[in-house]
């Protein structure tokens, strides 16, 4: 059995000083960590390298961090896409237009994720802030929203887990109780948004 740790938008220090301590401590006895991006400074990534490998991806906010856009990889038979997923710049200012045009919905952003990789049994992406656990086409969707600020209701910060057994894989996320966190939404969000996660 292999056990992943998944974490997506840490936004440090812009958002966040630090990675709480009840993350890290969720974190131990895993047998990798994935970052979805938007890790934004190196440290992130050496904290989290010494619960475990780390594995990460360029989100829009990670300027300054060399990473690639995306990464293929395979644990156990089972192939996995991880993504920041906000489609590099093009992809960055074609969803900055549609959102202040019409809004964000979660079933096209969940098709532009799912159309990012094909021949993979899992994609694991960030860049919403909104947790997804779910299987479309018989590949398994997941991103465990935001461990940094800001979170979208009733969803505050979160890591992720990935159990990997026989081939099948399923994930889990898990809240992370962070004194202070405070929950918003944009009203454009909450008014276009046509599925939940």
């Amino acid at each position: 059995m292999i056990t992943l740790g998944v974490v997506a938008d840490t936004h440090i220090p812009d958002r966040m000083r630090a990675l709480p301590q009840a993350a890290l401590d969720a974190l131990r006895g895993v047998d990798a960590i994935l970052h979805a991006g938007d890790v934004c400074v190196r440290p992130v990534l050496d904290t989290l390298a010494q619960i475990a490998p780390v594995h990460a991806v360029r989100g829009n906010r990670d300027l300054f961090v060399r990473l690639p856009r995306t990464l293929r990889l395979e644990f156990e038979g089972v192939r996995l896409g991880l993504t920041h997923g906000h489609g590099g710049l093009a992809g960055y200012v074609r969803e900055k237009l549609r959102y202040y045009t019409v809004g964000f919905t979660d079933d096209h952003y969940l098709a532009q994720v799912r159309a990012s990789f094909s021949g993979v049994d899992v994609i694991v992406f960030g860049h919403s802030h909104r947790p997804v656990n779910q299987r479309r086409d018989g590949v398994l969707l997941f991103n465990p929203g935001s461990l940094g600020p800001d979170y979208r209701p009733p969803y505050g910060p979160a890591i992720g887990r990935l159990t990997i057994e026989n081939g099948a894989v399923q994930g889990e996320i898990i809240p992370i109780p962070i004194p202070g966190a405070v929950i918003t939404e944009d009203p454009r969000t909450r008014l276009s948004q046509r599925s939940k996660p």
